[in-house]
């Protein structure tokens, strides 16, 4: 084990509380110590991930050097931070966490938290970038990522998500979100809500799509259909080339062409089809993207999600579902998604092995597509990257 898991493993990934005034305070007072590139920060409830990666992609391919800080990650620690189109090695990482150290005092040591210390591990790692793409994780306003200047802010999709952090309603939910918004916003198609949180907060916007004529907009779309993207994922690719024009970067989508989305609606294989949605936003983009299929849904959840409402989405492409047994704290009691699965009247078994009959849709959270990843590059090779 490395010095930096040692550090890690004394963190909660998860935590019931969160101080708000923690990061902005040492931020603060350590300012001094670091380099920022220019950020630009994407904030919202589902497909910053994709539209980081579309962004850091074309950025990279366009002759600027760099980085992109994702979370959380799938199967190694190192995913959370991409530099030109590879993952941050051992030797970075603990190079960046022993600079970390020397700068910070013993009490900020023991009270920083997980996500905030990877935050200023991603930092020192893109000190020598052009860019960075800076992605939020639980919210917006609070979030550890909002503490640093930005160019601009990208918006995704607000939705459910988080609720005992973030709020019980869509609006609330947006206001955390679109506080973080601090010079101006490239905005993805919203719910009716959240345009009236924006007109209500009066930020200066600019909706992605008003900046594509005919033509780019005809491209676009051939793109994500010739490469085999979920349809979903045309809204993200808008917003991520809304930024490129907003930098004035040659606008070409043949940069792209070799660009890669682990685990976002990713086919692993001809029947296997990953993602790593969790929320109704995404069941929702699923049960489109499947629509006139049938799948095995290989499926778990935390027990802070609307399983119900997201099984009930995904019902009508559901076959049947096998529940896959994965060890986290936050996971839901197996009784109490057996039977939100029977009162649904879903045929459902535990996992047990692949029939190459079946087609699989691997869902759930990072966890659950973990997981499976985990049994199944036990016989064959999965690439990531």
């Amino acid at each position: 084990m490395s010095e930096l898991d040692n550090f890690l493993s004394q963190k909660g990934l998860f935590y019931k509380d969160i101080d708000y005034d923690f990061m902005p305070n040492l931020w603060k007072d350590i300012k001094h110590k670091f380099k920022l590139p220019p950020i630009i920060h994407i904030v919202g409830t589902n497909g910053k991930g994709s539209t980081g990666r579309f962004l850091a992609y074309y950025l990279y391919k366009s002759g600027f050097k760099t980085g992109h800080f994702t979370s959380p990650h799938i199967l190694e620690f190192r995913e959370r931070f991409w530099i030109d189109n590879t993952y941050a090695d051992d030797d970075a990482l603990n190079t960046a966490h022993n600079f970390l150290l020397n700068k910070l005092d013993n009490k900020v040591k023991k009270q920083i938290s997980y996500f905030e210390y990877a935050t200023l591990l991603a930092i020192e790692l893109f000190a020598k970038c052009d860019y960075i793409v800076l992605e939020a994780g639980l919210g917006g306003e609070f979030d550890a990522t909002n503490v640093f200047d930005k160019l601009f802010s990208l918006v995704t999709p607000i939705s459910f998500d988080h609720q005992g952090f973030l709020g019980w309603s869509i609006e609330e939910i947006a206001r955390t979100k679109l506080n973080s918004i601090t010079t101006y916003a490239l905005i993805a198609k919203q719910k009716d809500e959240v345009y009236d949180v924006i007109k209500e907060m009066d930020i200066d916007t600019i909706f992605s799509t008003e900046l594509f004529n005919k033509d780019e907009i005809s491209d676009i779309e051939n793109f994500i259909s010739n490469n085999s993207f979920a349809t979903y994922l045309k809204e993200n690719l808008y917003l991520s080339m809304s930024g490129v024009k907003k930098l004035g970067i040659k606008y070409d989508l043949k940069y792209l062409d070799e660009v890669k989305l682990f685990g976002r609606c990713h086919k692993i294989a001809e029947n296997i089809t990953i993602d790593v949605g969790h929320n109704q936003l995404a069941a929702s983009a699923l049960a489109q993207e499947f629509k006139g299929k049938k799948v095995v849904l290989i499926y778990n959840t935390y027990k802070d999600k609307d399983f119900h409402m997201i099984l009930e989405i995904l019902k009508p492409i559901i076959k049947r579902v096998q529940i896959l047994k994965i060890e986290n704290e936050r996971v839901v009691d197996k009784r109490e998604l057996e039977k939100t699965l029977k009162n649904l009247e879903i045929k459902f078994s535990n996992f047990d092995k692949l029939n190459k009959k079946d087609e699989y849709l691997v869902f759930g959270s990072f966890s659950v597509v973990e997981q499976f990843l985990i049994n199944y590059s036990k016989d064959h090779k999965v690439d990531y990257l």
